[in-house]
Protein backbone atom coordinates (compact mmCIF):
# COMPACT_ATOMS: atom_id res chain seq x y z
CA UNK A 1 0.00 0.00 0.00
CA UNK A 2 1.06 3.58 -0.59
CA UNK A 3 1.62 6.14 2.18
CA UNK A 4 -1.79 7.57 1.21
CA UNK A 5 -3.50 4.35 2.33
CA UNK A 6 -2.10 3.35 5.73
CA UNK A 7 -2.77 -0.09 7.14
CA UNK A 8 -5.61 -0.71 9.52
CA UNK A 9 -4.64 -1.36 13.15
CA UNK A 10 -4.76 -5.15 12.78
CA UNK A 11 -4.91 -7.95 10.24
CA UNK A 12 -6.49 -11.41 10.45
CA UNK A 13 -6.35 -13.17 7.07
CA UNK A 14 -7.77 -16.42 8.47
CA UNK A 15 -10.88 -14.66 9.74
CA UNK A 16 -11.22 -12.92 6.39
CA UNK A 17 -11.01 -16.24 4.56
CA UNK A 18 -13.79 -17.65 6.75
CA UNK A 19 -16.03 -14.63 6.10
CA UNK A 20 -15.37 -14.91 2.38
CA UNK A 21 -16.07 -18.66 2.31
CA UNK A 22 -19.41 -18.25 4.11
CA UNK A 23 -20.36 -15.42 1.76
CA UNK A 24 -19.57 -17.45 -1.33
CA UNK A 25 -21.47 -20.45 0.03
CA UNK A 26 -24.64 -18.69 1.10
CA UNK A 27 -25.02 -14.99 0.15
CA UNK A 28 -26.86 -14.20 -3.09
CA UNK A 29 -25.63 -10.78 -4.22
CA UNK A 30 -27.71 -8.15 -5.99
CA UNK A 31 -27.11 -7.10 -9.61
CA UNK A 32 -24.52 -9.87 -10.06
CA UNK A 33 -23.73 -13.09 -11.87
CA UNK A 34 -23.00 -15.04 -8.72
CA UNK A 35 -20.13 -17.09 -10.12
CA UNK A 36 -18.31 -14.10 -11.58
CA UNK A 37 -17.92 -11.89 -8.52
CA UNK A 38 -15.21 -11.70 -5.88
CA UNK A 39 -16.53 -9.59 -2.98
CA UNK A 40 -13.99 -8.04 -0.65
CA UNK A 41 -14.28 -9.24 2.95
CA UNK A 42 -14.50 -6.09 5.07
CA UNK A 43 -13.23 -6.17 8.63
CA UNK A 44 -14.29 -2.70 9.77
CA UNK A 45 -14.89 0.93 8.92
CA UNK A 46 -14.61 4.34 10.54
CA UNK A 47 -15.17 7.81 9.20
CA UNK A 48 -14.30 7.98 5.51
CA UNK A 49 -12.35 4.69 5.51
CA UNK A 50 -12.88 0.94 5.61
CA UNK A 51 -10.38 -1.91 5.76
CA UNK A 52 -10.09 -5.59 4.91
CA UNK A 53 -8.77 -8.53 6.91
CA UNK A 54 -5.33 -8.24 5.32
CA UNK A 55 -4.86 -4.81 6.88
CA UNK A 56 -5.43 -2.78 3.71
CA UNK A 57 -7.29 0.45 4.35
CA UNK A 58 -9.32 2.24 1.67
CA UNK A 59 -10.58 5.79 1.40
CA UNK A 60 -14.21 5.25 0.43
CA UNK A 61 -15.07 7.52 -2.50
CA UNK A 62 -18.43 5.73 -2.83
CA UNK A 63 -19.89 6.44 0.63
CA UNK A 64 -21.19 2.86 0.60
CA UNK A 65 -23.75 3.37 -2.14
CA UNK A 66 -23.72 7.14 -1.70
CA UNK A 67 -25.38 6.96 1.69
CA UNK A 68 -22.81 7.20 4.50
CA UNK A 69 -23.10 10.99 4.46
CA UNK A 70 -21.61 11.30 7.95
CA UNK A 71 -19.13 8.46 7.43
CA UNK A 72 -18.96 5.11 9.15
CA UNK A 73 -19.49 4.44 12.85
CA UNK A 74 -20.20 7.97 14.02
CA UNK A 75 -20.25 7.54 17.80
CA UNK A 76 -23.25 9.80 18.38
CA UNK A 77 -25.46 7.84 16.00
CA UNK A 78 -24.22 4.48 17.23
CA UNK A 79 -25.01 5.55 20.80
CA UNK A 80 -28.49 6.73 19.81
CA UNK A 81 -29.27 3.35 18.23
CA UNK A 82 -28.01 1.57 21.35
CA UNK A 83 -30.09 3.81 23.62
CA UNK A 84 -33.23 3.32 21.54
CA UNK A 85 -32.71 -0.45 21.51
CA UNK A 86 -32.61 -0.40 25.30
CA UNK A 87 -35.73 1.76 25.54
CA UNK A 88 -38.02 0.48 22.75
CA UNK A 89 -36.39 -1.63 20.05
CA UNK A 90 -39.46 -1.93 17.83
CA UNK A 91 -43.14 -1.08 17.67
CA UNK A 92 -45.91 -1.26 15.08
CA UNK A 93 -46.39 1.73 12.76
CA UNK A 94 -49.98 2.52 13.78
CA UNK A 95 -48.84 4.02 17.09
CA UNK A 96 -47.30 7.37 17.98
CA UNK A 97 -43.69 6.70 19.01
CA UNK A 98 -41.29 9.40 20.22
CA UNK A 99 -38.42 8.56 17.86
CA UNK A 100 -40.80 8.33 14.89
CA UNK A 101 -42.55 11.61 15.67
CA UNK A 102 -39.28 13.45 16.25
CA UNK A 103 -37.69 12.13 13.07
CA UNK A 104 -40.72 13.22 11.04
CA UNK A 105 -40.66 16.67 12.64
CA UNK A 106 -36.96 17.19 11.96
CA UNK A 107 -37.27 16.03 8.34
CA UNK A 108 -40.35 18.20 7.71
CA UNK A 109 -38.50 21.24 9.08
CA UNK A 110 -35.87 20.82 6.38
CA UNK A 111 -37.90 19.88 3.34
CA UNK A 112 -38.81 22.71 0.98
CA UNK A 113 -42.22 24.39 0.98
CA UNK A 114 -45.19 22.71 2.64
CA UNK A 115 -43.90 19.13 2.50
CA UNK A 116 -44.81 18.66 6.15
CA UNK A 117 -46.24 15.14 6.26
CA UNK A 118 -43.81 12.21 6.25
CA UNK A 119 -44.64 8.65 5.20
CA UNK A 120 -41.83 6.36 6.32
CA UNK A 121 -40.53 3.43 4.29
CA UNK A 122 -37.57 1.09 4.62
CA UNK A 123 -35.61 2.54 1.71
CA UNK A 124 -35.60 4.61 -1.43
CA UNK A 125 -37.31 2.20 -3.82
CA UNK A 126 -40.28 1.81 -1.47
CA UNK A 127 -40.40 5.59 -1.13
CA UNK A 128 -40.67 5.96 -4.90
CA UNK A 129 -43.22 3.14 -5.07
CA UNK A 130 -45.48 4.88 -2.56
CA UNK A 131 -45.00 8.35 -4.02
CA UNK A 132 -46.22 7.14 -7.40
CA UNK A 133 -49.17 5.36 -5.77
CA UNK A 134 -50.09 8.59 -4.00
CA UNK A 135 -49.85 10.58 -7.23
CA UNK A 136 -52.06 8.16 -9.13
CA UNK A 137 -54.67 8.08 -6.37
CA UNK A 138 -54.59 11.85 -5.97
CA UNK A 139 -55.09 12.53 -9.69
CA UNK A 140 -57.03 9.46 -10.77
CA UNK A 141 -54.65 9.17 -13.72
CA UNK A 142 -52.52 6.17 -14.79
CA UNK A 143 -49.36 7.37 -16.56
CA UNK A 144 -46.05 8.49 -15.09
CA UNK A 145 -43.20 10.18 -16.99
CA UNK A 146 -39.57 9.50 -16.08
CA UNK A 147 -36.21 10.34 -17.61
CA UNK A 148 -34.06 7.82 -19.47
CA UNK A 149 -30.91 8.69 -17.54
CA UNK A 150 -32.26 7.83 -14.11
CA UNK A 151 -32.37 5.27 -11.35
CA UNK A 152 -35.33 5.05 -8.97
CA UNK A 153 -35.01 1.63 -7.35
CA UNK A 154 -35.56 -2.07 -7.95
CA UNK A 155 -39.12 -2.71 -6.77
CA UNK A 156 -41.85 -3.25 -9.34
CA UNK A 157 -42.84 0.32 -10.20
CA UNK A 158 -39.48 1.85 -9.32
CA UNK A 159 -37.57 -0.40 -11.71
CA UNK A 160 -39.96 0.47 -14.54
CA UNK A 161 -39.44 4.16 -13.81
CA UNK A 162 -35.66 3.63 -13.94
CA UNK A 163 -34.05 4.63 -17.21
CA UNK A 164 -30.80 2.67 -17.13
CA UNK A 165 -30.26 -0.92 -18.37
CA UNK A 166 -31.09 -2.47 -15.01
CA UNK A 167 -34.70 -1.91 -16.04
CA UNK A 168 -34.57 -4.04 -19.17
CA UNK A 169 -34.96 -7.60 -17.76
CA UNK A 170 -37.94 -6.55 -15.59
CA UNK A 171 -39.73 -4.16 -17.95
CA UNK A 172 -42.90 -5.72 -19.27
CA UNK A 173 -44.03 -2.48 -20.92
CA UNK A 174 -47.32 -2.40 -19.00
CA UNK A 175 -46.47 -0.30 -15.96
CA UNK A 176 -47.85 2.95 -17.36
CA UNK A 177 -44.38 4.50 -17.51
CA UNK A 178 -43.28 6.76 -20.37
CA UNK A 179 -39.62 7.77 -20.62
CA UNK A 180 -38.33 11.07 -21.98
CA UNK A 181 -34.99 12.84 -22.39
CA UNK A 182 -33.93 15.15 -19.57
CA UNK A 183 -31.25 17.80 -20.25
CA UNK A 184 -27.60 16.76 -20.49
CA UNK A 185 -25.64 19.24 -22.57
CA UNK A 186 -22.45 17.16 -22.86
CA UNK A 187 -24.42 14.45 -24.67
CA UNK A 188 -27.36 16.56 -25.77
CA UNK A 189 -30.16 14.69 -27.55
CA UNK A 190 -31.39 18.10 -28.73
CA UNK A 191 -28.27 19.27 -30.62
CA UNK A 192 -28.01 22.19 -28.21
CA UNK A 193 -24.83 24.22 -27.88
CA UNK A 194 -25.59 26.18 -24.72
CA UNK A 195 -27.24 25.44 -21.37
CA UNK A 196 -30.04 27.85 -22.27
CA UNK A 197 -30.73 25.99 -25.53
CA UNK A 198 -30.58 22.63 -23.77
CA UNK A 199 -33.05 23.81 -21.13
CA UNK A 200 -35.53 25.28 -23.61
CA UNK A 201 -35.42 22.29 -25.94
CA UNK A 202 -35.67 19.76 -23.11
CA UNK A 203 -38.75 21.53 -21.75
CA UNK A 204 -40.32 21.62 -25.20
CA UNK A 205 -39.58 17.91 -25.65
CA UNK A 206 -41.23 17.17 -22.30
CA UNK A 207 -44.29 19.22 -23.19
CA UNK A 208 -44.53 17.50 -26.59
CA UNK A 209 -44.33 14.11 -24.87
CA UNK A 210 -47.17 15.08 -22.54
CA UNK A 211 -49.25 16.31 -25.50
CA UNK A 212 -48.89 13.03 -27.37
CA UNK A 213 -49.46 10.89 -24.26
CA UNK A 214 -52.55 12.91 -23.31
CA UNK A 215 -52.24 15.44 -20.48
CA UNK A 216 -55.35 14.11 -18.77
CA UNK A 217 -53.73 10.67 -18.55
CA UNK A 218 -50.50 11.78 -16.85
CA UNK A 219 -50.46 11.46 -13.06
CA UNK A 220 -46.88 12.42 -12.33
CA UNK A 221 -43.48 13.43 -13.60
CA UNK A 222 -40.62 12.04 -11.51
CA UNK A 223 -37.07 13.34 -11.72
CA UNK A 224 -33.95 12.90 -9.65
CA UNK A 225 -33.24 16.51 -8.69
CA UNK A 226 -29.61 15.82 -9.60
CA UNK A 227 -29.36 12.37 -11.22
CA UNK A 228 -27.03 10.14 -9.23
CA UNK A 229 -25.90 6.81 -10.63
CA UNK A 230 -26.83 7.99 -14.13
CA UNK A 231 -24.06 10.58 -14.08
CA UNK A 232 -24.58 13.54 -11.71
CA UNK A 233 -25.91 15.87 -14.41
CA UNK A 234 -26.83 19.11 -12.63
CA UNK A 235 -29.90 20.48 -14.43
CA UNK A 236 -29.45 23.76 -16.29
CA UNK A 237 -30.85 26.95 -14.75
CA UNK A 238 -34.59 27.16 -15.22
CA UNK A 239 -35.22 23.52 -16.08
CA UNK A 240 -36.78 22.33 -12.81
CA UNK A 241 -38.77 25.54 -12.53
CA UNK A 242 -39.99 24.90 -16.06
CA UNK A 243 -41.07 21.36 -15.16
CA UNK A 244 -42.87 22.76 -12.13
CA UNK A 245 -44.78 25.20 -14.37
CA UNK A 246 -45.73 22.45 -16.82
CA UNK A 247 -46.99 20.26 -13.98
CA UNK A 248 -49.06 23.11 -12.57
CA UNK A 249 -50.57 23.84 -15.99
CA UNK A 250 -51.70 20.26 -16.59
CA UNK A 251 -52.53 19.23 -13.02
CA UNK A 252 -49.63 16.77 -12.93
CA UNK A 253 -47.95 15.79 -9.66
CA UNK A 254 -44.26 16.76 -9.60
CA UNK A 255 -42.13 14.20 -7.75
CA UNK A 256 -38.48 14.84 -6.93
CA UNK A 257 -36.37 11.82 -6.07
CA UNK A 258 -33.79 12.97 -3.49
CA UNK A 259 -32.85 9.49 -2.29
CA UNK A 260 -29.24 10.07 -3.30
CA UNK A 261 -29.03 13.86 -3.60
CA UNK A 262 -30.71 14.70 -0.28
CA UNK A 263 -29.42 15.33 3.24
CA UNK A 264 -26.33 17.36 2.49
CA UNK A 265 -24.96 15.47 -0.49
CA UNK A 266 -25.08 18.52 -2.79
CA UNK A 267 -24.10 21.03 -0.14
CA UNK A 268 -27.72 21.80 0.78
CA UNK A 269 -30.20 19.89 2.90
CA UNK A 270 -32.00 18.98 -0.31
CA UNK A 271 -30.83 19.53 -3.87
CA UNK A 272 -34.13 21.27 -4.62
CA UNK A 273 -32.89 24.12 -2.44
CA UNK A 274 -30.34 25.01 -5.14
CA UNK A 275 -33.10 25.56 -7.69
CA UNK A 276 -35.84 27.26 -5.62
CA UNK A 277 -38.36 24.62 -6.61
CA UNK A 278 -40.90 22.84 -4.43
CA UNK A 279 -42.25 19.47 -5.62
CA UNK A 280 -45.57 17.94 -4.59
CA UNK A 281 -43.83 14.83 -3.32
CA UNK A 282 -40.19 14.30 -2.36
CA UNK A 283 -38.63 10.89 -1.79
CA UNK A 284 -35.66 10.37 0.51
CA UNK A 285 -33.56 7.61 2.11
CA UNK A 286 -29.80 6.95 2.34
CA UNK A 287 -28.39 10.11 3.96
CA UNK A 288 -31.38 10.59 6.27
CA UNK A 289 -29.53 8.43 8.81
CA UNK A 290 -26.36 7.64 6.86
CA UNK A 291 -27.71 4.14 6.21
CA UNK A 292 -27.01 2.97 9.75
CA UNK A 293 -30.49 1.38 9.89
CA UNK A 294 -32.65 1.10 6.73
CA UNK A 295 -34.99 4.09 6.40
CA UNK A 296 -36.65 6.05 3.62
CA UNK A 297 -39.77 8.05 3.10
CA UNK A 298 -42.00 10.41 1.19
CA UNK A 299 -42.44 14.06 2.16
CA UNK A 300 -45.98 15.02 1.16
CA UNK A 301 -47.51 18.40 0.28
CA UNK A 302 -50.57 19.71 2.08
CA UNK A 303 -52.77 19.26 -1.00
CA UNK A 304 -51.90 15.61 -1.49
CA UNK A 305 -52.05 14.89 2.23
CA UNK A 306 -55.59 16.33 2.22
CA UNK A 307 -56.64 13.70 -0.32
CA UNK A 308 -56.18 11.08 2.38
CA UNK A 309 -57.63 13.06 5.30
CA UNK A 310 -60.87 11.05 5.32
CA UNK A 311 -59.99 8.52 2.60
CA UNK A 312 -57.65 5.75 3.76
CA UNK A 313 -54.29 5.59 2.05
CA UNK A 314 -54.01 2.02 0.72
CA UNK A 315 -50.40 1.35 1.53
CA UNK A 316 -48.12 0.54 4.43
CA UNK A 317 -45.16 -1.45 5.70
CA UNK A 318 -44.65 -3.52 8.82
CA UNK A 319 -41.49 -1.59 9.67
CA UNK A 320 -42.63 1.88 8.61
CA UNK A 321 -40.93 4.37 10.91
CA UNK A 322 -38.98 1.68 12.75
CA UNK A 323 -37.84 3.11 16.11
CA UNK A 324 -34.18 2.17 15.64
CA UNK A 325 -34.08 3.71 12.17
CA UNK A 326 -35.87 6.84 13.32
CA UNK A 327 -33.60 7.25 16.36
CA UNK A 328 -30.65 7.01 13.96
CA UNK A 329 -32.24 9.71 11.79
CA UNK A 330 -32.78 12.03 14.75
CA UNK A 331 -29.16 11.60 15.80
CA UNK A 332 -27.85 11.97 12.25
CA UNK A 333 -29.71 15.22 11.66
CA UNK A 334 -28.38 16.47 15.00
CA UNK A 335 -24.82 15.58 13.99
CA UNK A 336 -25.25 17.29 10.65
CA UNK A 337 -26.43 20.45 12.39
CA UNK A 338 -23.87 20.42 15.20
CA UNK A 339 -20.88 19.57 13.01
CA UNK A 340 -22.04 21.67 10.03
CA UNK A 341 -21.85 18.70 7.69
CA UNK A 342 -23.99 20.34 5.00
CA UNK A 343 -21.79 23.43 5.04
CA UNK A 344 -18.70 21.22 4.90
CA UNK A 345 -19.96 19.42 1.79
CA UNK A 346 -20.60 22.77 0.10
CA UNK A 347 -17.17 24.10 1.05
CA UNK A 348 -15.25 20.97 0.10
CA UNK A 349 -17.03 20.86 -3.25
CA UNK A 350 -16.31 24.50 -3.99
CA UNK A 351 -12.73 24.71 -2.75
CA UNK A 352 -11.25 21.20 -3.04
CA UNK A 353 -13.17 18.61 -5.05
CA UNK A 354 -14.39 20.88 -7.85
CA UNK A 355 -11.08 22.66 -8.47
CA UNK A 356 -9.08 19.46 -7.95
CA UNK A 357 -11.13 17.42 -10.39
CA UNK A 358 -10.97 20.17 -12.99
CA UNK A 359 -7.21 20.27 -12.56
CA UNK A 360 -7.08 16.52 -13.17
CA UNK A 361 -9.11 17.03 -16.34
CA UNK A 362 -6.45 19.40 -17.66
CA UNK A 363 -3.78 16.72 -17.12
CA UNK A 364 -5.60 13.62 -18.33
CA UNK A 365 -6.94 13.24 -21.89
CA UNK A 366 -9.34 10.53 -20.68
CA UNK A 367 -11.43 13.10 -18.77
CA UNK A 368 -14.07 14.53 -21.06
CA UNK A 369 -16.10 16.46 -18.52
CA UNK A 370 -16.19 17.26 -14.81
CA UNK A 371 -19.55 18.02 -13.23
CA UNK A 372 -21.12 18.16 -9.80
CA UNK A 373 -21.54 20.12 -6.60
CA UNK A 374 -21.04 19.56 -2.88
CA UNK A 375 -19.76 16.02 -2.27
CA UNK A 376 -21.40 14.81 -5.48
CA UNK A 377 -19.12 14.76 -8.56
CA UNK A 378 -18.61 12.77 -11.73
CA UNK A 379 -15.81 12.43 -14.25
CA UNK A 380 -16.96 11.46 -17.75
CA UNK A 381 -14.18 9.31 -19.20
CA UNK A 382 -13.71 9.27 -22.98
CA UNK A 383 -11.49 7.73 -25.63
CA UNK A 384 -11.39 10.98 -27.55
CA UNK A 385 -12.20 14.44 -26.23
CA UNK A 386 -13.08 15.79 -29.67
CA UNK A 387 -15.59 13.07 -30.57
CA UNK A 388 -16.59 12.47 -26.93
CA UNK A 389 -16.61 8.72 -27.58
CA UNK A 390 -17.06 7.05 -24.18
CA UNK A 391 -14.05 5.20 -22.79
CA UNK A 392 -16.18 2.04 -22.86
CA UNK A 393 -19.44 1.37 -24.74
CA UNK A 394 -22.81 1.88 -23.09
CA UNK A 395 -23.53 -0.93 -20.61
CA UNK A 396 -20.20 -2.60 -21.43
CA UNK A 397 -19.11 -5.80 -19.71
CA UNK A 398 -16.25 -8.28 -19.96
CA UNK A 399 -13.43 -7.35 -22.30
CA UNK A 400 -15.33 -4.32 -23.60
CA UNK A 401 -15.18 -2.86 -20.09
CA UNK A 402 -11.44 -3.52 -19.66
CA UNK A 403 -10.36 0.17 -19.65
CA UNK A 404 -12.66 1.00 -16.73
CA UNK A 405 -11.64 -2.19 -14.92
CA UNK A 406 -7.98 -1.19 -15.29
CA UNK A 407 -8.74 2.27 -13.91
CA UNK A 408 -10.53 0.75 -10.93
CA UNK A 409 -7.75 -1.72 -10.19
CA UNK A 410 -5.14 1.03 -10.06
CA UNK A 411 -7.34 3.18 -7.82
CA UNK A 412 -7.69 0.33 -5.33
CA UNK A 413 -3.95 -0.24 -5.33
CA UNK A 414 -3.62 3.39 -4.33
CA UNK A 415 -5.95 2.82 -1.38
CA UNK A 416 -8.99 4.46 -3.01
CA UNK A 417 -12.27 2.61 -3.42
CA UNK A 418 -13.83 4.20 -6.52
CA UNK A 419 -17.45 4.52 -7.62
CA UNK A 420 -17.54 3.30 -11.23
CA UNK A 421 -20.59 3.20 -13.49
CA UNK A 422 -20.24 2.61 -17.22
CA UNK A 423 -17.70 5.16 -18.52
CA UNK A 424 -17.78 7.34 -15.41
CA UNK A 425 -16.14 7.50 -12.04
CA UNK A 426 -17.92 9.45 -9.34
CA UNK A 427 -16.25 11.29 -6.48
CA UNK A 428 -18.82 10.92 -3.72
CA UNK A 429 -17.03 10.75 -0.34
CA UNK A 430 -18.72 11.28 3.00
CA UNK A 431 -20.18 14.77 3.30
CA UNK A 432 -18.00 15.38 6.36
CA UNK A 433 -14.84 14.42 4.46
CA UNK A 434 -11.87 16.55 5.49
CA UNK A 435 -9.79 18.65 3.12
CA UNK A 436 -6.84 16.29 3.66
CA UNK A 437 -8.95 13.22 2.88
CA UNK A 438 -10.40 14.82 -0.25
CA UNK A 439 -6.90 15.69 -1.46
CA UNK A 440 -5.77 12.14 -0.71
CA UNK A 441 -8.55 10.89 -2.96
CA UNK A 442 -7.64 13.32 -5.73
CA UNK A 443 -4.01 12.16 -5.59
CA UNK A 444 -5.08 8.54 -6.00
CA UNK A 445 -7.39 9.46 -8.87
CA UNK A 446 -4.50 11.22 -10.57
CA UNK A 447 -2.53 7.98 -10.65
CA UNK A 448 -5.53 5.83 -11.63
CA UNK A 449 -6.50 8.13 -14.51
CA UNK A 450 -3.12 7.42 -16.10
CA UNK A 451 -4.44 3.91 -16.69
CA UNK A 452 -7.50 5.33 -18.44
CA UNK A 453 -5.30 7.64 -20.52
CA UNK A 454 -3.66 4.58 -22.08
CA UNK A 455 -6.92 3.85 -23.91
CA UNK A 456 -7.38 7.31 -25.43
CA UNK A 457 -6.78 8.19 -29.06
Amino acid sequence: MTPHAPHAPYADPAAGAAVKAADRAHVFHSWSAQGLIDPLAVAGAEGAYFWDYDGNRYLDFTSGLVYTNIGYQHPTVVAAIQEQAGKLATFAPAFAIEARSEAARLIAERTPGDLDKIFFTNGGAEAVENAIRMARLHTGRPKVLSAYRSYHGATSTAINLTGDPRRWPSDNGSAGVVHFWAPFLYRSPFYAETEAEECARALQHLEDTIAFEGPAAVAAIILETVPGTAGIMTPPPGYLAGVREICDRYGIVFVLDEVMAGFGRTGAWFAADHFDVVPDLLTFAKGVNSGYVPLGGVAISAEIAATFETRPYPGGLTYSGHPLACAAAVATIGVMEDEKVVENAARIGETVLGPGLRELAECHPSVGEVRGLGAFWALELVRNRETREPLVPYNASGEANAPMAAFGAVAKKQGLWPFINMNRTHAVPACNVTEAEAKEGLAALDIALAAADEHTV
